[in-house]
């Protein structure tokens, strides 16, 4: 297994497929100084190695406030009720609470991976198109991606000139039972290449840098699914 390891100043990935265990999605750290966020929680069975990663980056775990959902499926949302036990605060676009809440089970996806969810309450509700997410002293761009599933979220932020993009499950894949519309989708990969994103943190093969290989890896998608 890969160590945890430093993407640019303030984010980190400390799990997923090479680092926790490959079933959970990548799961990535924002820091923002007084607070820490994770993108997604993995599918629920590393979540102590998560909070281990935190340490070994020299970092204080019990600074972890927030989990950010980017959607509502087992391997990405397993591990929340972990961290929310711990105190930190759920958040998730209001398309995918269903999936988050426990309100509709089949839109976990939960059976693919033969495990039982253990739903959370959702804390904090994201809307419209683009809202905001305050951590600390940096500000998350939580852009709405439907497609994928239909609340998916594709946060952004900004760092002394170098836009980090968690662009999580962009190469699918679909089904219809969980919501998925491949119209949407398409129109989310042009919002995602517009943004002109100089690093890509994909939900399960890591990092994509620098801005020519972000653009090549949804564009790819885009034309496999044409």
């Amino acid at each position: 297994m890969n160590k945890p390891e430093g993407i640019t100043e303030g984010v980190y990935i400390i799990g997923g497929p090479q680092i926790t265990d490959e079933r959970d999605c990548c799961v990535y750290l924002v820091d923002g100084g007084t607070e820490l966020a994770l993108v997604d929680a993995g599918l629920g069975y590393s979540t102590g190695a998560i909070l281990e990663n935190i340490e070994k980056l020299g970092l204080d775990n019990s600074l972890l406030k927030y989990v950010i959902v980017t959607h509502g499926h087992i391997d990405h949302i397993g591990g929340v009720h972990y961290f929310r036990k711990r105190g930190a605060q759920v958040v998730c676009h209001e398309l995918e609470r269903n999936a988050v809440s426990g309100e509709n089970p089949e839109l976990t996806a939960a059976w693919y991976y033969q495990v039982k969810y253990r739903h959370v309450p959702v804390d904090r509700l994201l809307n419209g198109d683009t809202q905001d997410f305050v951590v600390g002293n940096t500000v998350l761009h939580c852009l709405h991606t439907p497609g994928h599933t239909p609340g998916g979220i594709s946060p952004y932020l900004d760092v002394k000139g170098t836009r980090v993009l968690f662009g999580q499950d962009i190469h699918g894949p679909f089904d219809p039972s969980w919501g998925s519309n491949m119209e949407l989708w398409r129109d989310s990969m042009r919002k995602l290449l517009n943004l002109n994103a100089d690093i890509l943190c994909e939900g399960h093969f890591g990092i994509y840098k620098p801005a020519e290989k972000v653009r090549n890896y949804i564009e790819y998608y885009l034309d496999y699914h044409s």
